[in-house]
């Protein structure tokens, strides 16, 4: 049985209260909260927190469930809620979920709470915890790996928005035999935040290079070897440049701007995808706007994006370019890449019609 007050890792779960009415309106109220709780009500005031701790909490728990107020250990002040929601009896498994509020964001509560609620809920029976979040949810998607949760898919439209757009959740989980200690990422964070030779740095896409990629991306040139090979829309950009650290954490790609190292404007992009994990083999992608073209930065950018690779465990390399695509090519040759041969027919191309792929390689063992 799970108990009514857990003490560990700096925080403390206790029942909500009515002294914390105050504190969970300002909570729920914030836009943040509000953001990735889309259930709750449209105007959260009073009455709302209220409910909650005389019927919303006491209904949780009924169910099978549990529903905490996290609180400071020291001056027991509320900084967020967490609980379990029991998904099946039979096969003991929760979803677990956890607001923070914005005074205490940035300082580990989530991860705190979740570890010791998992293990209380583990010790008392518990086979399989279920945390799902949004996919721009980075602060979540850390704390999840964090307390040793694996990514486990994609539950599609399983998120409601509060203008009535579903959206997809991932799905991070954890097992009571599992390993302690937080899980291993296939693609950790950049030393630093960035890699650079002093030439050309790279960095993970931001939602502030949306414009600067949507002009890349609109390029003829650049159309040609997208799949499929139509221009995007603003908004697409948009999302890639939000969702980044999403498929990141996943471990799925490793989304780059290439800027110039002198004057931080950003020149072009480059993306990893971890398209076989199993065989630790990834492919890589390029492009460079116009006035950046000649000055040897792409292969500046895959240099340091293939070395980053190995460090991190990747090992074998390859990227495919149109036959005639000659420029791109060299780039490869440059940064060590050999030609492997042509994949026939391996590219969508216009109105049905297939174009093959020049195909080109780099294992962790060669050499520069």
């Amino acid at each position: 049985m799970i108990p009514e007050t857990i003490e560990a890792y700096g925080v403390r779960l206790r029942r909500t209260g009515p002294a914390d009415v105050p504190d969970l309106v300002a909570g729920c109220a914030d836009p943040e909260t509000r953001r990735f709780l889309p259930a709750l009500p449209e105007e959260y005031d009073a009455d709302s927190a209220r409910w909650w701790i005389a019927e919303g909490e006491p209904a949780v728990w009924a169910a099978g469930g549990c529903a905490y107020a996290i609180a400071d250990p020291d001056t027991d002040r509320l900084l967020g809620g967490i609980g379990l929601t029991r998904l099946t009896a039979a096969r003991a498994d929760f979803e677990i979920g956890y607001w923070v509020a914005p005074w205490a964001r940035g300082r580990g509560v989530a991860t705190a709470a979740t570890r010791a609620l998992g293990e209380r809920a583990f010790a008392a029976g518990a086979a399989r915890l279920e945390l799902l979040t949004h996919r721009e949810n980075e602060a979540s998607q850390r704390a999840a790996l964090s307390c040793g949760y694996r990514h486990e898919g994609v539950r599609r439209a399983a998120g409601a928005a509060r203008d009535g757009v579903r959206h997809d959740l991932l799905a991070w989980v954890r097992l009571a035999d599992d390993p302690p200690g937080p899980t291993a990422r296939l693609l950790p964070d950049l030393p630093g935040g960035r890699l650079t030779d002093g030439v050309v740095t790279l960095r993970r896409l931001e939602p502030a290079d949306a414009d600067a990629l949507h002009r890349l991306h609109t390029l003829p040139e650049v159309v040609a070897n997208r799949v499929p090979p139509v221009p995007p829309d603003r908004e697409s950009i948009a999302r890639r440049c939000r969702l980044a650290a999403g498929y990141w954490l996943a471990g799925d790609a490793a989304d780059l701007a290439i800027l110039d190292a002198a004057t931080g404007v950003l020149v072009g992009g480059c993306a990893l995808g971890y398209d076989e994990p199993a065989t630790g083999q990834a492919t890589l992608g390029y492009s460079v706007l116009p006035e950046a073209r000649g000055r040897g930065l792409a292969t500046r950018a895959v240099r340091l994006l293939a070395g980053w690779a190995f460090h991190v465990g990747v090992a074998r390399l390859w990227a495919g370019t149109r036959e005639e695509n000659l420029a791109s090519q060299r780039v490869l040759e440059r940064a060590g890449f050999r030609r492997e041969g042509v994949l026939r027919g391996r590219m969508p191309g216009v109105d049905g019609a297939r174009t093959d792929s020049v195909v080109f390689g780099r294992l962790a063992s060669d050499r520069d």
